[in-house]
């Protein structure tokens, strides 16, 4: 299981004051609001950054990091995501899972036959997809309580009823 979760990617700048622009990757972005820190991950480094403030324009979240006062302290860092600890993570209700968690998951139908590896989440607005990649083709599974008969995160491993039709698209 991931022990850390994206919470935004840090897009651009935002003045010379060192604030930046991140486009969130949570389904809340209200709750940068609650947040004292986040993980600023390159390609070759980490660093845990401590958040002075949080303002909201448009679809983007604008942060300011204690310590870093100028432009030229961070725009280097230009396209990192941002990343929280999974103790950090926004709890979960009944029957909901962490996208990152079900990514690899083995998925079987209810006889026990194997069908392949979860390798997508699709979110669309009704309902969200499963890509399960069947060895030469993707199955698409519709996450809904009719088709998903189980979830086992730990054991890596999700039972699903083939509802007609699904096999012959």
């Amino acid at each position: 299981m991931e022990q850390f979760f994206q919470v935004g990617v840090y897009t651009n700048t935002h003045g010379v004051r060192g604030e930046i622009k991140v486009f969130p990757t949570t389904d809340d972005p209200k709750r940068f609001r609650r947040l004292k820190q986040v993980i600023l991950r390159t390609s070759k480094q980490e660093m845990t950054l401590e958040i002075e403030s949080v303002r909201f324009s448009k679809q983007m979240v604008l942060l300011k990091f204690k310590g870093i006062d100028n432009i030229n302290d961070i725009e280097r860092y230009k396209g990192s995501g941002l990343f929280v600890p999974r103790e950090q993570a926004v709890p979960l209700k009944k029957d909901e899972y962490f996208i990152a968690d079900l990514i690899g998951i083995t998925v079987f139908t209810e006889d026990g036959a194997e069908l392949g590896r979860l390798s997508e989440v699709l979110q669309t607005g009704a309902n969200d997809v499963y890509v399960v990649q069947t060895g030469e083709r993707e199955l698409l599974l519709p996450a809904i309580a009719d088709c998903v008969q189980s979830v086992d995160v730990e054991a890596g491993r999700m039972v699903v009823h083939l509802m007609e039709g699904l096999l012959d698209l």
